[in-house]
């Protein structure tokens, strides 16, 4: 599946603007950003449900651009899963399969599978009103699959669920994903979710495309500072590019006090840019460390936030005390006193554009 330079206007506002990118087979990839900023509408798109005003969309290397949604073999789950509730699971799952005017013993034998591929057939005569919400996403899930599409699209469906048992159903999903080697695209607002779930990750904000890559990739070097905004917690600094070598560059901060930050081959000697460093990736001590490759940046600790599985520290740099960032710390380790003293040890920094 692939976008080839797709543009969307509703009336005067530009929904999405000049979007491309390829969906390869038996891969999970998710559109991750803000609401509004064109997830939703590129995934109508390559539904069928919206045409775009320029550009192409392609499935399995034909242009479907202009062919209608019923003719796609495109599965789709909804945020709210549009179940019928006048019908029963099995009726659910077999009604794409009967639009097909497949016969009879076909319905019943790719339903079935579909239902047990989610572990629901034990529940296929009850009605959508007699299941939990994650057994409802799971009904909408074996509809989607019955008909062996050639993508699986999936609007945020697990924004309905609570907390944990969204945290088991991505679980279910990802393996799901993996076993039967589904093309699928995946669409959410939720990070964690991105993280854990994709191969890869398109990155939204207002219509347009600001990075594509692997997860590890989106967050360890993002281009530019709301990818790395976005995508987890981060700490942002100056600074002016006193040097490079190779993939490393130095940067001297406001402060005077120096960083190797990993760059990206868009930066110069002599450039302002943004240091990025992720909360995890800086240990708080009280004493000069005695050994360590990475660098340390002083300062004083103003503020400690029990966070249950960790503490955030939050500190001033030396001569800067205004320049607040913070780190995360494990409860059962003795904290620092505020206003003490600290040597922050920064393990991995990055160099990115605004």
């Amino acid at each position: 599946m692939e976008l080839v330079g797709c543009a969307k206007r509703f009336g005067e506002t530009s929904v999405l603007r000049d979007v491309s990118f390829g969906l390869r087979k038996g891969e999970s990839l998710s559109l991750l950003g803000p609401s509004g900023c064109g997830k939703t509408t590129t995934l109508r798109l390559i539904a069928g449900f919206l045409t775009p005003d320029a550009g192409d969309v392609f499935i399995r290397g034909g242009n479907v651009t202009h062919v209608p949604a019923h003719l796609r073999n495109v599965g789709m789950v909804f945020q709210n899963y549009a179940l019928w509730p006048h019908m029963t699971v099995f009726e659910n799952v077999a009604f794409g399969l009967r639009l097909r005017k497949l016969t009879p013993r076909t319905v019943e034998t790719r339903a079935t599978a579909a239902l047990t591929q989610v572990q629901l057939n034990r529940l296929r005569d009850r009605y959508p009103t007699q299941l939990s919400g994650g057994e409802q996403q799971r009904v909408a899930l074996a509809r989607a699959l019955a008909i062996d599409p050639s993508v699986l699209l999936l609007d945020e469906p697990l924004s309905n669920l609570d907390r944990k048992l969204r945290e088991e159903m991505r679980v279910e999903l990802k393996a799901l994903q993996q076993d039967l080697k589904l093309t699928s695209l995946y669409v959410t607002h939720d990070q964690e979710e991105a993280l854990s779930m994709s191969d890869r990750i398109v990155v939204m904000n207002n219509g347009e495309i600001q990075q594509i890559g692997t997860p590890r990739d989106i967050y360890e070097r993002p281009v530019n500072k709301f990818v790395a905004g976005f995508v987890g917690h981060a700490n942002f600094l100056e600074g002016v590019v006193l040097s490079l070598n190779g993939d490393r560059a130095v940067v001297r901060l406001p402060s005077g006090q120096t960083l190797h930050a990993l760059g990206h081959g868009h930066v110069a000697a002599g450039s302002s840019v943004m240091a990025m460093i992720r909360p995890e990736r800086i240990r708080i001590t009280t004493a000069p460390p005695l050994r360590t490759a990475a660098d340390v940046l002083t300062g004083q600790l103003r503020q400690i936030v029990y966070e249950g599985a960790t503490l955030r520290y939050i500190f001033s740099l030396s001569g800067r005390p205004n320049e607040m960032l913070f780190a995360h710390g494990v409860p059962d380790q003795p904290p620092p006193g505020l206003g003490d003293d600290i040597y922050a040890e920064v393990l991995q920094a990055t160099v990115i554009l605004g």
